[in-house]
């Protein structure tokens, strides 16, 4: 493909690295783990990989909580097994995102240790303390505020309370955290992923955030005075000029309280190049799953993106969210993953796939003493984590599933022996195989890429859409529903580039998928 690049054209593949692949046999994932399984990606066909933080945490929230911005947590390796990390996915055309934790710190950081150690402490104002709490409430729970016994005043956490939220309006933060980037752009990092951007800054004289209707505390508040401060803009001119001072770098944010208005606003030149917006994913497993709700969704997300002149990314699943396959899915059936990755591969907009998607994997069910996740822990059992979509993943019918050589640090899911990247290979049929397709017709065809996205009228029950461009027009079809359903294609000359149909071009039984070309 002609100016590919690789952020807008190519697919991300999100890799939680303590549950990839463990090469030392101590039941955790590691980067070493991840070059191993390098050749596998490169085949697989992803252009960059996404990687949820490596860095030294003391694990309150998985990663989430870091010590350390610059340097990796020994249990996963050292800076020096990250740089050839680096070098051998560029070596196989690979791409590398680190994901940045930016809005708070691990309470065992030295910047928050110096900063609680006394009330004049050089780095004081480092972090955000105030004598007296307002109303906000804790995203995981309780009140976003904690008392300090030793200097008498609390500090702001919009998580737990071993992430102090760091106080962007200090001048010393934020060049710190600009250094953080410098840092891991100098090891050759590609681009970054920034966990909850838009909460970065808070308004400057923390008044209470007006009530509205909600089950949770946090829920029953507008979160109008600790997210989405117009501060952020400035800081987002500063960060994209500093990006686009090295070759084709790149940054993605992950938008707290997501909508695709909110999203775009925050996308531009000047700005981020892309921002989670979340069309498909909800944590409520009973939600439509319909054509109708789809392409709802999907016209939502294109009259706000092309206003605007943004670019999209599509997301099915992700380290917060049920698996895809958990979501649609009923037992061990594919029909519906099939149709998940058909649309995660094939809209307009940068693809990000969660490790294991390939093959379908699904959650694990965990007993409330096995759960590890933090709000899962409080919440349960209305809410019980995320720990069910972060277990290792399944490359073989072995022990362990391949994953390891001892008892990992969270259980395989039960349907390895069969669900596994080694039988799927095998399985010309397979999610796996089918996605390996998908994945190699978007190289060949740039209208799966970057061309305009044209809804088409269909029976119920089928989803169709043209991706035009230029003079090129490639048609997806979908059959949602239970029966057969007939679709004739617009007029014109249509050869099949991949099916699951043994049919004519347009006659889809159920679950049943084609891509066809405008000759």
């Amino acid at each position: 493909m002609k100016d590919f690049l690789w952020w807008r054209d190519g697919v991300i593949y999100q890799i939680y690295p303590r549950s990839f692949a463990d090469s030392n046999g101590d039941g955790l994932g590691d980067l070493n783990g991840i070059i191993s399984h390098l050749d596998y990606l490169a085949d697989l066909g992803i252009d960059a990989i996404w990687l949820s933080p490596f860095y030294p945490t003391p694990d309150k929230d998985f990663g989430y909580d870091i010590s350390n911005y610059m340097d990796v947590d020994p249990r996963f390796g050292s800076l020096a097994d990250f740089d050839r990390l680096t070098s051998e996915a560029h070596q196989r055309g690979i791409r590398i995102i680190a994901d940045l934790v930016l809005n708070h710190t691990s309470d065992q950081h030295p910047w928050f240790k110096e900063s609680r150690s006394n009330l004049k402490a050089a780095k004081r104002d480092w972090y955000i303390w105030r004598d007296h709490p307002n109303n906000w409430q804790a995203s995981f729970g309780g009140r976003a505020w904690e008392y300090d016994a030793p200097t008498g005043q609390y500090y702001l956490h919009l998580f737990t309370k071993e992430q102090p939220d760091v106080n962007w309006r200090n001048p010393q933060v934020r060049t710190a955290l600009l250094d953080v980037f410098r840092f891991w752009l100098g090891h050759g990092v590609d681009g970054f992923r920034l966990d909850v951007f838009n909460a970065y800054f808070k308004h400057a004289d923390l008044p209470d955030n007006p009530p509205k209707f909600g089950l949770r505390a946090f829920d029953r508040q507008r979160h109008i005075y600790d997210i989405d401060q117009p501060e952020m803009m400035p800081f987002l001119n500063e960060m994209r000029t500093l990006l686009d001072s090295y070759p084709e770098r790149y940054a993605v944010g992950e938008t707290y309280f997501a909508s695709p208005q909110k999203t775009v606003s925050y996308c531009g030149p000047d700005r981020l190049h892309a921002a989670f917006s979340f069309d498909f994913t909800s944590n409520d497993l009973n939600y439509p799953w319909n054509p109708r709700w789809v392409m709802e969704r999907v016209m939502k997300r294109e009259v706000n993106f092309i206003s605007a002149d943004a670019w999209p990314t599509t997301v099915m699943s992700n380290h917060d969210l049920p698996r895809a396959a958990s979501r649609y899915s009923r037992g061990e059936d594919d029909t519906q993953a099939f149709l998940a990755m058909t649309l995660l591969l094939t809209l307009r907009g940068t693809p990000f796939m969660y490790y294991g998607e390939e093959i379908g994997m699904r959650n694990i069910h965990l007993r409330r003493n096995e759960i590890l996740d933090p709000p899962g822990k409080k919440y349960w059992p209305i809410y019980k984590g995320r720990d069910g979509c972060r277990s290792p993943m399944q490359w073989d019918d072995s022990a362990f599933a391949g994953f390891s050589s001892q008892k990992p640090w969270l259980p395989v899911h039960p349907d390895y022996m069969k669900r596994n990247v080694n039988s799927q290979k095998a399985d010309p049929d397979s999610l796996f195989n089918f996605t390996k397709k998908l994945l190699t017709l978007r190289r060949e065809f740039p209208a799966l890429c970057r061309g305009d996205f044209v809804p088409l009228e269909t029976p119920p029950g089928m989803l169709a859409y043209l991706r035009r461009s230029g003079d090129q027009s490639v048609l997806v079809a979908m059959n949602f529903s239970n029966g057969e359903t007939g679709f004739p294609p617009p007029s014109g000359q249509w050869r099949v580039l991949l099916s699951t149909s043994k049919g004519s071009a347009g006659a889809l039984t159920a679950g049943e998928i084609q891509l066809l070309i405008l000759e």
